[in-house]
């Protein structure tokens, strides 16, 4: 009969752990503990503290600093996840030096980390990627990334819609109780329990709505028109991702093209770039003027942002900061003469669907005829429409602006296949005749066309795709577990944290990477 070694559980073993021999050269709990314990100065949280004589002795903040970041590293992002790794974990044992910090305390030293704090943290790291040489100050490319925060779409709506969901969970009580009164007439049953809790559950929902309502205004865009609001986080936005619809932040980052390095890192609670430039520099700037970098440290520098952040409004701020910006419009490419043979390819596979797919057709702007009797443009209905505007203007373009009366499109038989919205009064046509000298859009078109131009915005997928791929997909910080913008941003800069010092420790001159 075969024979085993005796397997005894209740036994105790005594193992001798050094925890400095836990943290090697060369790893990242290696440059993040050398790092925050050597070289970054945290005594900026000591305001936060009123125990110097009485109460209870606190955590180290470098000690929570430090466990925060590297969990951040490893994708643990959740507080109860990072108190247990802290009790399990040898490496996270000795960045926190035995100690075992509950997951209240690490999610209070998050969520209460200030502004100041943050970027002072961040100035001081990105200090010392310069001094290491990290950073190239020539060129520096901006994008955005959208990560879902901790809110549920389902619970997004305008106020209108917000009623109704609160009345509909209203009608579910009264049901629920209904149910629960049939069933103690029959006796009850062993679902009991169960049906009470349903019924506090919907009753607890219906008291947050109303809470909401009743503290919150309409969320308004832009436009100035209501947009939906959050009953958990009224500060994030539904934004349209590759993965979907998310209820998060727009999460932007502006990116040094030496070693693709973060210079500076802001989220904000809407999915549109088209304003989002003059922030994002005004940051860089005080960032990188705090890390010795000069009083304008992107004074004559390049700038590029993809498509999405082409507007009036951002070029005016990258002039405004003196930057040379490479931002193109949206038809760039199709100007390109590299892509000459994908869009022919293109055109006739498009032709090729629409000889097999039936869609709706709406009329265009070829549809309508001028009379030039009258000056008037009519539609294929045969009606006529006014001049509104003989200056509109739209990105560069001037053009003339009709627009049909509501009596002509009223009853109109064709109405379908003219008007996309059911609610719209009446068809406006726009008719661009010839294109103003100068101005912004058209000079960054200019530029974006010449070779050099196209050079240069070229390497913008280089710079700063890689940033995103790291922390999104390498180091699985894909989402955000706080709720407030402010929160929220002080949670995308600790991830900006660990990328760079990543940065540090692999292509750094610092102690950190030494053996």
């Amino acid at each position: 009969m075969a024979r085993y070694k005796h397997s005894d559980y209740k036994q105790l073993l005594m193992v001798p752990v050094s925890l400095e021999d836990q943290i090697q050269p060369g790893t990242m709990e290696y440059a993040i503990h050398r790092l925050i314990e050597e070289r970054v100065d945290t005594t900026i949280f000591d305001q936060k503290y009123r125990n110097d004589e009485t109460g209870r002795t606190a955590y180290n903040p470098k000690t929570l600093l430090k466990i925060v970041l590297f969990a951040y590293s490893r994708g643990i992002m959740q507080s109860r996840r990072i108190e247990r790794v802290c009790r399990e974990n040898v490496t996270f044992m000795a960045l926190a030096c035995g100690q075992a910090p509950d997951h209240s305390t690490l999610a209070a030293f998050v969520s209460s980390m200030g502004t100041e704090q943050i970027i002072a943290l961040f100035g001081q790291i990105l200090l010392i990627c310069e001094q290491d040489g990290l950073l190239g100050g020539t060129h520096f490319s901006l994008d955005g990334l959208k990560l879902s925060s901790n809110a549920s779409k389902e619970w997004s709506g305008k106020q209108a819609d917000l009623l109704k969901k609160k009345q509909k969970l209203e009608q579910k009580v009264k049901e629920a109780i209904r149910e629960h009164r049939e069933s103690d007439m029959r006796g009850g049953d062993r679902d009991e329990e169960r049906k009470q809790k349903r019924i506090r559950r919907f009753e607890r929902q219906v008291k947050r709505i109303d809470a909401f309502l009743a503290e919150n205004k309409p969320r308004m865009g832009s436009q100035g028109k209501e947009i939906q609001s959050n009953v958990t986080d009224n500060e994030s936005a539904k934004m349209t991702t590759s993965h979907g619809i998310a209820q998060g932040y727009n999460a932007n980052a502006l990116v040094d093209s030496k070693n693709q390095v973060v210079v500076h890192a802001e989220v904000f609670g809407k999915g549109d770039d088209s304003s989002l430039v003059r922030p994002m520099l005004e940051g860089a700037r005080n960032t990188l003027k705090a890390a010795g970098l000069g009083a304008k440290p992107l004074k004559n520098k390049i700038i590029s942002a993809d498509t999405g952040y082409f507007s009036n409004e951002n070029l005016k701020s990258c002039i405004d900061e003196k930057v040379d910006a490479y931002i193109p419009d949206r038809g760039f490419r199709n100007r390109d003469p590299r892509f000459t043979d994908a869009r022919r390819h293109r055109r006739s596979v498009d032709k090729h669907k629409r000889r097999y797919k039936s869609k709706k057709k709406y009329f265009s702007v070829t549809d309508f005829k001028l009379d030039k009797k009258t000056g008037k443009l009519v539609c294929p209905a045969g009606k006529s429409l006014h001049v509104k505007n003989r200056n509109f203007k739209i990105d560069g373009m001037l053009g003339i602006a009709y627009q049909a009366p509501e009596s002509a499109c009223h009853n109109c038989a064709i109405r379908t296949k003219c008007l996309r919205n059911a609610r719209t009064v009446s068809r406006q046509v726009h008719v661009f005749y010839s294109k103003p000298a100068g101005g912004l859009t058209n000079d960054i078109k200019q530029k974006i066309d010449t070779p050099e131009g196209r050079k240069i915005y070229g390497k913008r997928l280089a710079i700063v795709e890689p940033v995103f791929g790291n922390i999104r997909t390498q180091k699985k910080m894909d989402h955000f577990t706080l709720r407030g913008i402010n929160k929220v941003n002080i949670q995308w800069r600790l991830y900006c944290l660990v990328h760079n010092i990543e940065k540090i420790l692999h292509f750094g001159r610092s102690f950190a990477t030494a053996a």
